[in-house]
């Protein structure tokens, strides 16, 4: 017996932004869905606009996994986890055995399957920044949403996240805002006059 899907059902009720406001709360497993469906665009974008050649249905799922881990350590809000080096490198370390933890409840028929998917350390460094590059996207249009919903709580992390992006040389991360991300400073009648 397995108790690994059961672990990752529970995805659902690990809260994110846990010290913020929030207008609309978001779970774990909700913005893993996100990150798997911008990861898959950003491997899209690249192949057609920029000639790589990704594998967007792997870097999909790595997506769905990237946050399984919280699962066991839950989401430390950016602050805390970032506060100074000994911390990120302690919570690393955290990270790091909750993600061994959920590989050893896989059967061993599985565990060569799942083990890129779980284990950050194992995962293909390629699509592995192609997956940050994603959940900085999710978060930024987090950040978005709130704020077109007058909450101001998530201005410094919108800034924050911006820069971010600005930062990323990925021409596909340019693309996908260029192309996508204005549409989410539009109510729902301004984005269906557009169909």
């Amino acid at each position: 017996m397995s108790h690994f899907f059961a672990h990752l059902a529970r995805m659902k009720l690990i809260q994110r932004w846990p010290l913020m406001y929030n207008v609309r709360r978001e779970n774990v497993q909700e913005h893993s869905l996100q990150v798997a469906m911008v990861a898959h665009a950003l491997a899209v974008i690249s192949n057609s606009e920029f000639g790589t050649n990704l594998d967007a249905d792997k870097a999909a799922t790595l997506a769905i996994f990237h946050d399984a881990s919280e699962i066991l350590t839950g989401d430390l809000p950016t602050p805390v986890k970032y506060f100074n080096r000994e911390i990120e490198a302690e919570y690393k370390k955290i990270e790091a055995i909750a993600e061994q933890r959920l590989l050893e409840l896989v059967p061993e028929a599985f565990k060569d399957i799942y083990r890129p998917l779980l284990l950050a350390d194992d995962a293909d460094p390629t699509l592995k920044a192609l997956v940050k590059s994603a959940d900085t996207l999710c978060a930024y249009l987090k950040c978005l949403e709130e704020i077109k919903a007058g909450n101001r709580e998530f201005n410094t992390a919108r800034t924050r996240l911006e820069a971010m992006l600005r930062a990323n040389t990925d021409p596909a991360v340019k693309f996908f805002i260029d192309v996508y991300v204005p549409s989410f400073q539009l109510d729902l009648d301004e984005i269906n006059k557009m169909l």
